[in-house]
């Protein structure tokens, strides 16, 4: 007799790494359905964080359920280059039409961090330079290239001994700016006076092959710099011959309001990896930059068996398809404006509600001690317990895991944004009831 969900479930421990199974909060689900879980004790929840920003266009869109049902008659599998299939072709040519600038060729993949590890290797092939700069806070993957760039947390990086052959900087940090002063032009002397230091005293320019950067700092902390900084590394590395990488893992695909960062910022990388919202939750992730770029990384020197499947490129079009369709770029600029516009005012009621940051629906809430005003991640970790016990779910991120990040799926609408940050405040309230009775 097969054992049922419950059953499995107990054994969870025996049956699954740590590694994968000790997230927060190993919710038990049965289903999901446009902006909500539904959970194996029969209740509903509404899900604010978009399976980590993948689900854009919701759970299980039905015009991406029917793609994938129309591909599996067709094909299951590639792989790409020992044969060659409609679907893979035509993803590539829609993301022709909405990548910025000259960003136009695209080696498929499977994952994020996947996408990371070709732009490293794609920049470190072509310009023949061995080093690469990468901004602290950033976090671009866990396989060994990728963790070698990523400094969000040093528990990643723990006896893995990434290689060598990378440096950092720091990212901006608006908040960190002194008050009077302009938070950009701050920023922008700090980078200049950093890089720098780096270029004295580390490694020369000629030997740097890329920087690579978030362009709003995703795990590190929903951070968002200034347009200006931005621009300052691309000068940078305009100036010295680097390539310039964008990690769009997370902010790709509308969620910042634009179909990229790049967009929303107005600057342009020579290369870009997306992941994350491209497929609605199938596997499948790229490696962009122009054919001029690509055509200097010959055959042989990377490679994938899954990369590019043909049901993952399916549902890639019919997303891309739904976010023109249902307009949810706008959508994402005008709620994701909302929410922030009423988290703002959330924060003058309460003190344990810091730092409120936000572009498009990529929003990070800061929870901190209301005394000392310092980052909170015990608080933060019981606000988010309390508002998935009202029916909410929020994620966690930053240094201290003090943010939690609000990432609904760009179909939100603006009732469910009130009910999700109605359930945020009473979680709140009643956080700050257990200090005063603690106190």
């Amino acid at each position: 007799m097969k054992p049922t969900f419950d059953q499995l479930y107990t054994r969870l421990p025996d049956l699954l790494a740590p590694s994968m199974a000790k997230d927060h909060p190993n919710l038990p689900v049965v289903k999901e359905e446009g902006c909500y879980y539904y959970g194996a004790d029969g209740k509903e929840y509404l899900d604010f964080t978009s399976g980590i920003a993948v689900a854009n266009t919701g759970h299980r869109h039905p015009k991406v359920v029917e793609a994938i049902k129309e591909g599996v008659d067709q094909l299951m599998h590639g792989p790409s280059g020992v044969i060659m299939y409609d679907s893979i072709l035509r993803v590539a040519d829609r993301l022709q039409g909405i990548l910025p600038g000259n960003l136009d060729c695209f080696f498929f993949a499977n994952s994020g961090t996947e996408a990371i590890e070709g732009a490293l290797k794609l920049a470190k092939y072509v310009t023949k330079r061995p080093y690469v700069v990468s901004f602290t806070g950033c976090f671009h993957g866990r396989s060994l290239g990728a963790l070698g760039v990523s400094t969000s947390k040093s528990k990643y990086r723990k006896f893995l001994q990434p290689n060598g052959l990378t440096y950092q900087v720091p990212y901006a940090d608006p908040k960190s700016c002194p008050e009077g002063e302009d938070p950009a032009v701050y920023c922008v002397d700090q980078l200049e006076k950093d890089v720098e230091m780096l270029f004295d005293h580390q490694v020369t320019p000629e030997e740097v092959a890329c920087m690579i950067v978030e362009p709003v700092l995703g795990e590190g902390g929903y951070i968002i710099p200034p347009k200006e900084w931005l621009q300052k590394v691309r000068d940078i590395c305009d100036q010295h011959g680097i390539l310039l990488i964008f990690d769009e893992v997370q902010t790709g695909f509308g969620r910042t309001g634009e179909w990229f960062a790049a967009q929303t910022f107005g600057v342009i990388p020579d290369i870009m990896a997306i992941a994350k919202g491209i497929a609605s939750g199938m596997p499948l992730s790229a490696t962009v930059a122009s054919k001029e770029l690509m055509s200097q990384w010959p055959m042989g020197t990377h490679g994938t068996t899954f990369g590019g499947n043909p049901l993952a490129c399916s549902a890639a079009l019919a997303t891309l398809e739904v976010i023109e369709e249902e307009n949810l770029l706008q959508n994402t600029r005008t709620l994701g404006a909302y929410a922030v516009d009423r988290l703002k005012a959330l924060r003058e009621k309460h003190r344990v509600i810091g730092d409120i940051r936000g572009v498009g629906l990529m929003i990070g809430i800061e929870i901190v001690d209301p005394v000392t005003g310092d980052p909170d991640g015990a608080g933060m970790m019981r606000v988010l317990d309390l508002s998935l016990e009202k029916g909410v779910l929020f994620y966690l991120c930053g240094k201290h895991q003090e943010v939690i990040r609000m990432i609904p799926p760009l179909v939100v609408s603006q009732e469910e944004i009130d009910r999700g940050l109605a359930v945020f405040e009473e979680a709140v309230e009643e956080y700050e009831k257990s200090l005063a009775v603690r106190g």
